[in-house]
């Protein structure tokens, strides 16, 4: 399919979804939401696909939602889709798309994330961002809003309760320095330097079997929520389901081997 608001491009075994409208900062738009479903769709089929980069085409990672799209809201407001029902059905399928997608996906924050942008990068595994970027997350308390499309679980999961609720209210630009002091981000470079890091973890990532890769981003995601009697349990499961794949057979006679050899 050929898209108008995303680049997409898989080399070996990494696929790069590139946000593409620079002249709005990547905001989303409806075409962008149809599109970056589509894209996610193939990703999740593709079995030639490991790894998963999201960044964007310009000077923004992404701006979230494009206010000039939305105007109809306030102009027409009996006519127009209510920002709950707008919620469910575009932003909301995205983030789970990317988080139930058994593939890692890393975010190349490479300029600006506000809003639903913010969302949209911590939503991934991995964040690398430079150090020229920055997140915008109190957007929505500015306007009489509060943060969504994961916001407010993904923050207090990485940085506490009062980090996040400093960052949706006081700070106006979280600097990339802060972001990952804070635990919002794996790693801080130049701007030259975030596709390629983002690459490089990216074939690391391929070289590993899947579907482990896969079962350990479910079994984590999971503990967010389990006591620990339940992650243990599940830990068990997960692990005599992975003890019997070919991957897991052939990886440890080759270390057995190596060893002895």
């Amino acid at each position: 399919m050929a898209y108008e608001t995303l680049l997409y491009e898989v080399q070996e075994g990494v696929a790069i979804l590139t946000l593409n409208r620079p002249d709005v900062l990547n905001a989303f738009n409806e075409q962008m939401f149809q599109e970056l479903q589509e894209a996610l769709r193939t990703v999740e089929r593709d079995e030639a696909v490991r790894v998963v980069i999201v960044t964007g085409a310009g000077r923004g990672f992404c701006a979230g939602q494009d206010l000039a799209e939305m105007q109809a809201r306030y102009v027409q407001p009996a006519e127009a889709m209510s920002i709950g029902e707008h919620l469910r059905s575009r932003y909301n399928p995205l983030i789970l798309r990317i988080r139930n997608t058994e593939k890692p996906f890393i975010a190349a924050i490479n300029g600006v994330a506000a809003g639903a942008g913010c969302s949209l990068a911590l939503a991934c595994d991995l964040r690398v961002m430079a150090e020229t970027a920055t997140f915008v997350f109190n957007a929505f308390a500015k306007i009489g809003l509060i943060p969504d499309s994961g916001s407010t679980w993904f923050l207090p999961h990485l940085v506490g309760y009062g980090r996040a609720f400093e960052a949706a209210t006081l700070i106006d630009r979280l600097e990339a320095r802060r972001a990952l002091e804070w635990g919002l981000v794996n790693a801080v470079v130049p701007p030259e330097q975030v596709l390629p890091t983002a690459r490089e973890w990216a074939v690391r990532l391929r070289e590993l079997p899947g579907r482990s890769v896969g079962w350990l981003k479910r079994a984590l995601q999971r503990a967010a929520t389990f006591t620990l009697e339940q992650s243990l349990e599940y830990e068990a499961h997960l692990q005599e389901v992975a003890a019997r794949t070919p991957e897991h057979r052939e990886r440890v006679e080759a270390f057995l081997k190596r060893r002895g050899g």
